[in-house]
């Protein structure tokens, strides 16, 4: 009879195997944020916009069920937003808002796509989230990179650093079809209650579902801090439409996290010397702070030292 060792190399690795599971839902939890935000991908909403042959089959697009952009649900009714797009435009300018209808009431933009044209065939292009829906503007942009030789190094071999370039999107078929000359202003003509044949709402995915999803536009938009396209959102900034409810919802989060994050932790250290004439008094707060790239450690260390008399 032949005997089975068990090798301890392979049990290792066995080991590894079922914990890796866990460990990357774990860290996909944690990406969370907790704010509707997390629930429209602006990165898969460029991508969707570059595929697009106008504002108006991006509009399909965005509500289509197999879009990776859009997995909110904004009035909490159990299924999927439609979220119309409305252009405003200005001169070579464009502000493209895509916007939910929340009530009969009420609509929230969601974010809005400001263009800018800077030359004969040269335009740039930023997304940016509406603060009500992800704590605060969050842009962004296109991503790209341009190898430049290193000026120490001379010859064919040359090192070249990667440098990262503003995307001119001037051939993107939506861009071109918005500053043709006999374009026409689009405004989604659907509201609340009032949708296209041809939509179909669905359930919310879960979110650690939409996230694995969405993940890949990151690797060609990035988030940035960097606002570029000014002229544009002085046009949309007018026009801005924001919930009560929305807005409402978002605020007791961000409260709840507090201003640099949950508060998870509060300790206090008392020390009082020899002679009694001075307390100090430590106090340690610990939070953590919830980003779209994963979670940040705050620590806040206050010191506060009250001396007494002697007798």
């Amino acid at each position: 009879m032949k005997t089975l060792r068990f090798s301890p190399l392979l049990g290792t690795l066995a080991l590894m195997l079922c914990s890796f599971p866990l460990f990357a839902q774990s860290d996909m939890e944690a990406d969370s944020t907790g704010l509707p935000g997390d629930n429209f991908s602006l990165e898969a909403a460029i991508e969707l916009f570059k595929k697009s042959d106008s504002p108006e089959d991006f509009e399909k697009r965005l509500n289509s069920e197999n879009n990776e952009a859009n997995n909110l649900d904004l009035n909490e009714d159990g299924e999927i937003d439609y979220i119309r797009v409305v252009d405003n435009m200005d001169g070579d300018v464009h502000a493209l808002v895509l916007q939910v209808a929340v009530s009969e009431k009420e609509s929230q933009d969601v974010a809005v796509i400001e263009i800018e044209k800077q030359g004969a065939e040269n335009a740039i292009l930023q997304i940016i989230g509406d603060e009500a829906l992800y704590g605060e503007q969050t842009i962004a942009e296109p991503f790209g990179e341009e190898k430049v030789k290193n000026g120490k190094d001379k010859g064919p071999a040359a090192e070249r650093a990667p440098v990262r370039i503003v995307v001119n999107v001037w051939l993107w078929p939506s861009v071109r079809f918005m500053y043709a000359p006999a374009y026409r202003v689009w405004v989604s003509p659907w509201r609340w209650r009032v949708y296209p044949a041809y939509w179909r709402p669905w359930r919310p995915h879960p979110w650690r579902v939409f996230h694995v999803r969405a993940v890949p536009y990151r690797a060609h938009y990035h988030v940035v801090r960097t606002h570029r396209v000014h002229r544009a959102h002085a046009v949309y900034a007018p026009h801005r439409a924001h919930s009560k409810v929305v807005h409402t919802r978002t605020t007791t989060v961000v409260a709840a996290r507090g201003k640099n994050g949950a508060v998870v932790g509060k300790k206090t250290t008392t020390t009082t010397k020899r002679n009694g004439r001075v307390k100090q008094s430590k106090t340690t707060t610990t939070g953590v702070k919830k980003g779209k790239n994963g979670n940040v450690g705050v620590k806040k260390t206050t010191t506060k030292t009250t001396r007494k008399r002697g007798h």
